[in-house]
């Protein structure tokens, strides 16, 4: 079974930074891809970021593009969100998930 934890959510000020953090643990983490989703209230999740396995391409949603940026530490089993010039808009549950597991969840809210 794979368990992963997110961490690093919180309050920012409009453009403002934060980095996630996605520690995974469990079997063949290396034969998957991996995504950032995030919901905010009322809405549905979305993809964020997503890495793939094969050769760690990596893919962002429009609205994030040129702010966002996946990437991966292999050693650390960990995988990060380094969130840039951050809009109110942004505010939602950030999960990360790969195969069909998900993470809990952590805040990010984006207010001034």
């Amino acid at each position: 079974q794979v368990q992963l934890v997110e961490s690093g959510g919180g309050l920012v000020q409009p453009g403002g930074s934060l980095r996630l953090s996605c520690v995974l643990s469990g079997p063949n983490l290396r034969s998957y891809g991996i995504g950032w989703f995030r919901q905010a209230p009322g809405k549905e999740r979305e993809g964020v970021a997503c890495m793939t396995h094969s050769d760690d391409s990596t893919y962002y949603a429009d609205s994030v593009k040129g702010r966002f940026t996946i990437s991966r530490d292999n050693a650390k089993s960990t995988v990060y969100l380094q969130m840039n010039g951050l809009k109110p808009e942004d505010t939602a549950v950030y999960y990360c998930h790969t195969q069909i597991y998900w993470g809990q969840g952590t805040q990010v809210t984006v207010s001034s």
